[in-house]
């Protein structure tokens, strides 16, 4: 590795960072063809990552011969199975240089065995231009002293230190933010803010949603006065509900829902593709409100995340209902499939359908700011960025915390002595809330023919499912806070109805 040119790479984009204007960076996707982007990375990914050039000639596919977009869409898919678990974690990077990345995050798999993620200061700083369309146009941290608090797991796991830094590269560029990192750790988190929060003009929280919740329920029954930090929040790694987000709003006493609360699609594989605007939540506050409008536009009867992405820093494409993206990182991914079912709408063709529907979301936006400051704003957080919509995972997880949970981590609690006897095998894996809207991991289990349904029995599961998610998956150990941890199992008699009815392909989770 030539650490001159390692020099060089860094100061290029860090100087470039900043000194360009996040409007200026919001535009470039205007002037570079998408199509274009895409092909460069393909051939730099092709002639440079070792892995890349194998899995290609495995396949029998000539480089030189993808020359139009078209010819793009038609490369394989790549994923962990085929691909990022198939090679050394050296072969993944250009050159084979591993040491050409300064920092490395782990994720969970099903198994539990981490997959390694290196990344470079330059990958980080790219990332750092979607906090700073947060921090900007939604919390104006640019005129306003901001404590940004990072209460995602710090080690090895991405959201932590990712966030961290890119917190740190903005206040670089210039905007008064400090910040601090007590992770997870509630009571710390509480301390923080009640000795510091008064110090600044607003108070950011970063972390998962349920645990964002559980910190300010804290807080409220310690007798916290959440309104006098103005509190705003960044969260990433679940589905949230548009109720949810109110009744957060709520009690921390931030009433204007566009500019006080922000979801990031984020992933371990490549940092942030995308996050919610203004615009973004606007939109979705309509659509929830118009459950025949959002069917219309998504498929479905569920919401899913809503976010604006910039086409010059991840390509977003859909094949079978499922999203693919290609970006630049320690590990380059060209049409790398992370599972997520979704799709991609493009900035008119969203304005033209809400316009049928007679929204006009920008004209909601400016209303909602003249309301709140009494004089007519151009509403910020409005850029003419294509959108990118994310039901979660196809493969049969659910999201808790931010942890993704499996059912196979379920299965082996269920295979333990003494527990196998009892059951059929058959469970359903949900993520349910209650009547105040705090997460539960729930576990339907189907108990073995001829069993009678028991308190004991019941302990006895929770306790091994329990344990054996500690042992199988970190992220679970590290994400969930112990108190939410155990699981709440239902039993039900054979063949119940309504889970495991007989003769149907069973699912093991449900949304």
């Amino acid at each position: 590795m030539n650490s001159q040119l390692q020099r060089q790479r860094a100061i290029r984009a860090f100087e470039d960072f900043l000194s360009t204007p996040l409007e200026k960076l919001l535009q470039r996707h205007l002037n570079i063809p998408t199509q274009t982007l895409a092909l460069d990375l393909f051939n730099d990914v092709a002639e440079n990552v070792p892995a890349y050039k194998a899995f290609l000639r495995e396949r029998e596919i000539d480089s030189t011969n993808i020359k139009t977009f078209e010819d793009f869409q038609k490369l394989p898919a790549i994923a962990k199975e085929n691909y990022i678990s198939r090679y050394p974690l050296a072969d993944l990077c250009r050159h084979g240089e591993l040491a050409a990345c300064d920092m490395i995050a782990a994720s969970s798999g099903s198994t539990g065995k981490p997959t390694f993620w290196p990344r470079f200061l330059t990958d980080e700083l790219q990332i750092a231009t979607r906090f700073e369309q947060i921090f900007h146009d939604s919390f104006d941290a640019d005129t306003k002293s901001t404590l940004a608090v990072i209460c995602f797991t710090l080690g090895t796991w991405v959201g932590g230190m990712y966030t961290t830094n890119c917190c740190r590269y903005l206040a670089s560029k210039g905007y008064p933010i400090t910040v601090i990192t007590p992770g997870n750790n509630k009571a710390e988190i509480l301390r923080v803010i009640q000795e510091l929060g008064a110090v600044f003009e607003q108070v950011v929280l970063l972390g998962y949603p349920p645990f964002l919740k559980d910190v300010i329920d804290t807080g409220i029954a310690g007798g916290v006065e959440w309104q006098q930090y103005h509190i705003k929040l960044v969260m990433a790694g679940e589905v949230f509900s548009e109720e949810w987000r109110s009744l957060v709003g709520e009690r921390v006493g931030s009433p204007n829902p566009y500019y006080n609360s922000v979801a990031l699609y984020g992933t371990a594989d490549a940092g942030v593709l995308g996050n919610e605007t203004p615009l973004s939540i606007c939109i979705r506050r309509f659509l929830a409100a118009n459950p025949d409008a959002a069917k219309a536009l998504f498929g479905e009867s569920r919401l899913p995340t809503l976010v604006q992405y910039d086409p010059t820093s991840r390509i977003f494409e859909v094949q079978d209902g499922t999203l693919l993206f290609s970006g630049d990182n320690g590990v380059p991914l060209i049409r790398y499939n992370i599972l997520d079912s979704g799709g991609i709408i493009s900035y008119d063709a969203m304005l033209e359908f809400l316009a049928g529907w007679g929204f006009d979301p920008i004209a909601a936006l400016d209303s909602q700011l003249t309301k709140s400051h009494g004089t007519q704003h151009s509403p910020r957080g409005v850029h003419p960025l294509p959108f990118v919509y994310v039901f979660g995972r196809s493969n049969f997880t659910v999201s808790y915390f931010g942890a993704n949970i499996y059912p196979e981590n379920v299965t082996v609690g269920l295979e333990q002595p003494v527990i196998q006897e009892w059951v059929t095998g058959k469970f359903v894996l949900q993520v349910k809330e209650d009547a105040d809207k705090n997460r539960f991991l729930s576990v339907i289990v189907e108990l073995a023919p001829g069993l009678e349904i028991s308190e004991e029995k019941k302990q006895a599961i929770a306790s091994s499912i329990l344990s054996q998610l500690l042992r199988l998956n970190s992220e679970f150990a590290n994400y969930v806070p112990p108190e939410y941890q155990t699981p709440q199992v239902t039993l039900t008699l054979t063949g119940d109805a309504e889970y495991f009815p007989i003769g149907v392909k069973h699912r093991y989770t449900r949304r």
